[in-house]
C-alpha cells in the first residue's frame, strides 16, 4: 500500500494467505514438463479447491467501517425527496452519501457517460443506488440505510424494448442506444425457398463466484485505494477519479481475491460508494455485497428479439438472410454497442451468405442493466441462425448437417460486413468431427434400473414418454475488441537468481493468463521458477479480460519482454564464442550451442545478474462499422462446432442433455488441461442458458434474485462433454498462433440444445432458455 506522506502511519491491511503451490506437500509425482504444450496447474488451484483463496469478502483493515447501499424498489420512479437524518443520527452511524456528495461527475460509463452514481431525480431501474451509509458494524449499517426515507412517485416502466423507440425518453440521450443496418450484395435478391422465424433470447447472469466485494482506504495525499475484484481496474481507476473529484494519481485499484469471471466481474456502482465514504469518513471501509444485491447491479446478457428470413436455393445453399436484432440494454449503455456490432456481424452465422439485410437496435429499457457477459451478441444471434438452418433442412429434406455443411465458411471467404476471413477458419472439418462421432448408447441398451429419465434419477416420467434428439450447431466470435479499439497492453519481465517475475496488469480471471505467463517464460529463458505479480494501477494498462485479449496481447507482451531478456542472457555468450545469439538455445534450463561447443545452464550464465525487459504487444488495427454495416472490424475469429444428444419426456417437457461432442479451432493447444476445463465450463454455462438460467423480471422487478430462484447449472446436470477434435491451425498474426477457447462453446452450446430438443420433439423451440411447454411434442392425428 502506498503511503506518500512523510511520517504518517499507514494503515493495515489484513488478507489471508492462501495455501502454497498446487502439488505442494503431495505425494512425489514425476517432474512435469514445463513451458507451452505443458498441462501446468494454476498456481491457485489447490487454495481454490481447498477454501483458502483470499476473496475480496475476506479484507480487513484496522479501524474499519461497514458500509450498505440503499436501493430502488422501483423499475422507474421519480425521486420527491430524500431524508437522511433519522439515518445519520442512529449510534454508531459515521457518514450517509446521496447523490449530493458526489465531489466530481456525477456520471459515469465505460463507453457511453449515462449511469449515475447515485438516483438523481430519477429511478431508471429496480435496485438502482440512492445512498450509502457507512457505519461501526453491518448490521447498523444496514439498519441506518433502511432508515432512510425516500418518497417515489412511481412512473409506468419502459419493460418491452419494442415500445422503448415510441416511449418517453428515460435519459436525456433518448432510448436508441446504436442502430445498425447492414446492406451486402443486392437487398431484391429472392432464393426459390424461404423459412421464417422469430426468437427470444433470455437474461443470463453471470452469477460469479464469490461475493462482489470490496474495500477503499483512504491515503494521506487526500487519495484513495480500492481492493476489489477489478477485471479491468485502470478503467475502474479513471471512473472511480472523475467521479471523486481527483486526479487518477491519487486513486489507486488494487486486484484481490477475483474467483473468477465470465463478464465484468466488479459493478462499479459497488465500488464507488465505497471511496466515496472513505474519503468522507477517513476510514478504511468495507462492502460485501448479497446475492440479491448481485443480481440486481452487475450487468447480465442482452435479452434479445430477432426476427428472420432465409433464402435458399433448391438445394439448401444459402441466397440471402434478412435479420431484425433487438438487443434490451437495461437502464444503461455499457457494453450494448459493442454487443450490438457483434451480433449484427454474426447475424448469418459462419456460413456464406451471398446477400444480406440485417437490422439492429440497442435501446434502453427500465429492466436490469446489460453488459459484457460472455459471448454477448454472437451467442443470441447463433441460437436463431441455427433454428433457421434447421427449418431449412425440415422444409428441403436435407439433412441438418449435410445442409450446414452445404454452406459452411472457410478462409478466403466474405462476411456481411465486407471483412474477408484471413484466419484459419476449418468450419467443415469442425463439422465433421462431430458428425461423425459415435453416438452414445441408447437408454434400451440398459438395464431400465439404470436408466436417468428427464428429471432426474426419481423422474416422475414414463421412459415410454422419452425421445432422444440430436441437434448441431456451428458459432463463432471474434477476438479481442473491435471497431478501432486499442488493443495495446504492456508487461515486464525480470530475472534474478535464476528467479523469473512478471510484471503485467492482465487480470486473472481463471482464463488462465497467470498460467500462461509463466509458461510463456520458462519456454522462452528455461528458468523454472516464474512468479506472477499482484495487479495494480501502479502498473502500465494491460485492458479488460474479454475476448481472449490476455491470451493475446498481454501473453504476447509477456513473450516479447522475456524474449529481451533472452537476448540480454546470450549476447556475452555469443560474443566470447563468435557466433550470434540466433544459434544459441536455451532447452530444459541449458544454454547450448548448434554445434556443441557451448554448453552451460542459465544459472551459470546469469551469475547473479538481474536483467529485465518491458515490451508492449498491439494488434492490427480495426474499423469501426460503416453506415452501411460493412467495415474490417474484428482482428480475428475462432470458430466452434457442437452436436448435442437430448433425451426429451414428450408428457412433462422435461429436458436431459446425454452428451456434447465438440470441435473447436483453437489455434494452438497451450496448457491441454486447462484448455480442456475452459472449454466444458463454456458448455456447461451454455446449457444453462438453454435450460434453466433467465432471470426474470415482473414490469421491470426482479423476481426471485437469488440462487434459489435462478436455475444455475450444477455437476449434476453436466453432461458428458468430449472434446473430439481440437484443430491446431495456427493464426499467423496471433503471439503462439493461439485463439480464445471460453466463448465459442458458451456461444454455440445453446444452440446446439436447441435443436436437438427439436428433433426429438418436432416443435419449433424459438426460446430460450427452453420451457418445458416448449418441449412437449404436439399430439400427431
Amino acid at each position: 500500500m502506498s503511503n506518500d506522506a512523510a511520517g504518517a502511519t499507514p494503515t493495515t491491511i489484513s488478507i489471508p494467505s492462501p495455501a502454497g503451490p498446487a502439488g505442494e506437500g503431495g505425494p512425489e509425482t514425476e517432474r512435469p514438463r514445463l513451458g507451452l504444450g505443458a498441462s501446468l496447474p494454476p498456481a491457485d488451484a489447490r487454495a481454490k479447491t481447498e477454501g483458502t483463496f483470499p476473496y475480496a469478502a475476506d479484507l480487513w483493515a484496522e479501524g474499519l467501517l461497514w458500509a450498505a447501499v440503499l436501493r430502488s424498489p422501483h423499475a422507474h420512479a421519480r425521486i420527491v425527496s430524500i431524508d437522511t437524518s433519522a439515518a445519520a443520527e442512529m449510534p454508531g452511524v459515521r457518514a450517509v452519501v446521496t447523490h449530493e456528495d458526489v465531489p466530481g461527475e456525477a456520471l459515469y460509463g465505460r463507453k457511453v457517460v449515462d449511469r449515475p452514481v447515485f438516483a438523481a431525480g430519477l429511478v431508471r431501474h429496480h435496485g438502482e443506488p440512492i445512498a450509502a451509509v457507512a457505519a461501526d458494524h453491518p448490521d447498523t449499517a444496514r439498519l441506518a440505510a433502511a432508515a432512510i426515507a425516500v418518497e417515489y412517485e412511481v412512473l409506468d416502466p419502459v419493460t418491452d424494448p419494442e415500445k422503448a423507440f415510441e416511449a418517453e425518453p428515460l435519459h436525456p440521450d433518448g432510448n436508441l442506444i446504436r442502430h445498425i443496418p447492414l446492406r451486402y450484395g443486392d437487398p431484391e435478391a429472392t432464393g426459390e425457398v424461404v423459412v421464417d422465424g422469430l426468437y427470444r433470447i433470455g437474461r443470463q447472469d453471470p452469477a460469479p463466484i464469490g461475493a462482489e466485494a470490496g474495500l477503499a482506504v483512504p491515503r494521506p495525499d487526500g487519495g484513495v485505494e480500492l481492493y476489489t475484484a477489478s477485471t479491468d481496474p485502470h478503467t475502474d481507476r479513471d471512473l472511480a477519479a472523475a467521479c471523486f473529484g481527483l486526479e487518477p494519481e491519487r486513486v489507486k485499484v488494487v486486484v484481490t481475491g477475483v474467483p473468477g469471471a465470465t463478464g465484468d466481474r466488479e459493478d462499479p456502482a459497488f465500488q464507488l460508494p465505497l471511496g466515496l465514504l472513505a474519503l468522507r469518513t477517513g476510514c478504511p471501509v468495507k462492502l460485501a455485497a448479497t446475492r440479491e444485491e448481485s443480481f440486481l447491479g452487475h450487468a447480465h446478457r442482452h435479452p434479445t428479439l430477432l426476427r428472420y428470413r432465409h433464402h435458399a436455393d433448391a438445394e439448401g445453399r444459402l441466397v440471402k438472410v434478412e435479420a431484425q436484432i433487438l438487443l434490451d440494454a437495461g437502464a444503461y449503455a455499457d457494453a450494448s454497442s459493442e454487443s450490438l456490432a457483434a451480433a449484427v456481424a454474426f447475424a448469418g452465422g459462419p456460413y456464406v451468405v451471398p446477400h444480406a439485410l440485417i437490422e439492429g437496435w440497442a435501446v434502453r429499457t427500465n429492466n436490469p442493466p446489460s453488459g459484457h457477459v460472455r459471448g454477448e451478441g454472437a451467442m443470441q444471434v447463433c441460437a436463431a441462425y441455427e433454428g433457421q438452418m434447421d427449418k431449412l433442412a425440415a422444409k428441403l429434406g436435407i439433412d441438418p448437417a449435410e445442409l450446414r455443411m452445404r454452406n459452411v465458411l472457410a478462409t478466403g471467404d466474405i462476411l456481411p460486413t465486407g471483412q474477408t476471413v484471413t484466419c484459419p477458419a476449418p468450419v467443415a472439418e469442425l463439422l465433421t468431427a462431430v458428425r461423425d462421432h459415435p453416438l452414445p448408447a441408447l437408454p434400451k441398451d440398459a438395464p431400465e434400473d439404470d436408466w436417468l429419465l428427464p428429471g432426474g434419477p426419481e423422474g416422475a416420467g414414463e421412459p415410454g414418454a422419452v425421445r432422444r434428439g440430436v441437434g448441431y450447431a456451428l458459432g463463432m466470435v471474434h477476438m479481442l475488441g473491435a471497431e478501432g479499439a486499442d488493443e495495446v497492453s504492456t508487461a515486464t519481465v525480470r530475472v534474478h537468481d535464476s528467479v523469473a517475475t512478471v510484471i503485467c496488469a492482465a487480470v486473472e480471471t481463471g482464463q488462465g493468463f497467470a498460467t500462461l505467463a509463466r509458461q510463456v517464460v520458462q519456454e522462452t529463458l528455461g528458468v523454472e521458477e516464474v512468479h506472477v505479480a499482484s495487479v495494480d494501477t501502479d502498473q502500465p494498462p494491460a485492458g479488460p479480460a474479454t475476448h481472449g485479449r490476455h491470451t493475446w496481447v498481454s501473453a504476447g507482451a509477456v513473450e516479447r519482454a522475456a524474449k529481451m531478456v533472452r537476448t540480454q542472457l546470450l549476447q556475452p555468450l555469443a560474443h566470447k564464442f563468435g557466433m550470434s545469439t540466433e544459434l544459441l538455445q536455451i532447452t530444459d534450463g541449458k544454454i547450448t550451442s548448434y554445434d556443441g561447443v557451448l554448453s552451460t545452464t542459465v544459472s551459470e550464465a546469469l551469475d547473479g545478474k538481474e536483467l529485465w525487459a518491458t515490451a508492449q504487444c498491439r494488434p492490427h488495427p480495426t474499423e469501426p462499422l460503416d453506415e452501411s454495416g460493412q467495415g474490417d472490424a474484428f482482428v480475428g475469429m475462432a470458430f466452434c462446432a457442437v452436436r448435442a444428444v437430448v433425451d426429451v419426456d414428450i408428457e412433462l417437457g422435461s429436458v436431459r442433455v446425454v452428451e456434447m461432442a465438440v470441435a473447436q479451432d483453437v489455434g494452438r493447444v497451450l496448457n491441454p488441461s486447462q484448455l480442456a476445463t475452459r472449454i466444458e465450463a463454456g458448455v456447461t454455462q451454455g446449457i444453462g442458458a438453454a435450460l434453466t438460467e433467465n432471470l426474470r423480471t415482473a414490469r421491470g422487478l426482479v423476481r426471485h434474485p437469488d440462487l434459489t430462484g435462478y436455475a444455475l447449472p450444477t455437476s449434476l446436470d453436466a453432461p458428458e462433454i468430449r472434446i473430439v477434435k481440437l484443430i491446431e491451425e495456427r493464426d499467423v498474426v496471433a503471439p503462439f498462433g493461439a485463439k480464445p477457447a471460453s466463448a465459442a462453446p458458451v456461444v454455440t452450446s445453446p444452440a446446439a440444445v436447441a435443436a436437438a430438443v427439436r428433433a426429438a420433439t418436432g416443435r419449433p423451440v424459438n426460446r430460450l432458455p427452453i420451457r418445458p411447454q416448449a418441449a412437449v411434442a404436439t399430439p400427431k392425428g
